[in-house]
């Protein structure tokens, strides 16, 4: 069995700028089922350092951050996605799943904005790199907006491969920055359908790639009831998870699925357990 690490902050529940509703009232209480299972583990999130930040974002940042009432989770946040990335690049996960408080793909090296705060995953891949041998990544975001933050600070690294699943087409000279316009697919017969199979389509641009480590930035913003809809179910981001467990298993590499944007809780509690389970048994 694949060991299967949560990562997770009681300030998310509390504090979190997407908690419109609350949307992580339910937790972590809903994934008491889920950390019965033997290889099945929760660790809460450390703080991140200011020199962790640093290594990444401009100095005023970390001002900016402080002043805005929607961050104030953003350290723990980054500090989760850190630590999970950390113990896969040692060995000691197979699979990970990071809960946040405040987002990070739209953070840039000195702006940030739609309650974006700090560039989780790019913070991470800098760490990583700094603590391991790994050098290569791919990073597959289907939130509903483009993630920009993260294709600034990775515009001019060719060792990562960025696909973002948003509102325009395009792709860099070299390859590893790709937009897809999903968008379109909103007035789809079958939204689930035509969007899952646009993330297939795309699957093997990863197995080419051959990265160290696969990355999800998984937003329940697209469903059919939240902000960002496109349409989708439920159904759409289990098989999507299949998709990403499938090809991570295929190039027998690390997955690591950090929570991105949506607002309601009812589709926290429908899509995270299910998503965790199936990192813990597929």
């Amino acid at each position: 069995m694949k060991r299967v690490g949560i990562y997770y902050h009681p300030s998310f529940s509390r504090k979190s700028y997407l908690t419109v509703g609350n949307r992580l009232r339910d937790f972590p209480e809903a994934l008491d089922e889920l950390l019965q299972l033997p290889n099945v583990q929760m660790f809460q999130c450390p703080r991140a350092s200011e020199d962790l930040i640093l290594k990444v974002h401009a100095p005023e940042m970390l001002q900016g951050v402080a002043r805005d009432r929607m961050c104030s989770t953003a350290y723990e946040s980054v500090g989760g996605v850190v630590a999970a990335m950390e113990a896969l690049a040692r060995g000691e996960l197979d699979r990970a799943f990071c809960f946040i408080g405040a987002g990070g793909h739209h953070a840039g090296y000195r702006t940030f904005w739609g309650a974006c705060c700090f560039n989780d995953v790019v913070i991470a891949l800098h760490q990583v790199r700094e603590i391991s041998p790994w050098r290569r990544f791919a990073i597959v975001d289907t939130d509903a907006h483009h993630g920009d933050g993260t294709r600034q600070l990775l515009w001019n690294d060719p060792e990562v491969l960025h696909v973002c699943f948003c509102g325009d087409d395009y792709e860099s000279d070299d390859g590893t920055k790709i937009d897809v316009d999903v968008y379109q697919l909103a007035g789809a017969v079958n939204p689930d359908q035509a969007y899952v199979a646009a993330v297939r389509d795309y699957l093997p641009r990863i197995t080419t790639f051959k990265p160290q480590l696969l990355v999800w930035y998984y937003g329940f913003d697209t469903h059919r009831l939240d902000y960002g809809s496109i349409g989708l179910t439920e159904a759409a981001y289990l098989q999507i998870c299949g998709l990403m467990i499938d090809t991570a298993a295929a190039l027998q590499i690390p997955l690591q699925v950090v929570l991105g944007g949506g607002s309601l809780a009812s589709l926290a509690l429908a899509t995270i357990p299910p998503i965790i389970q199936q990192l813990a048994t597929l």
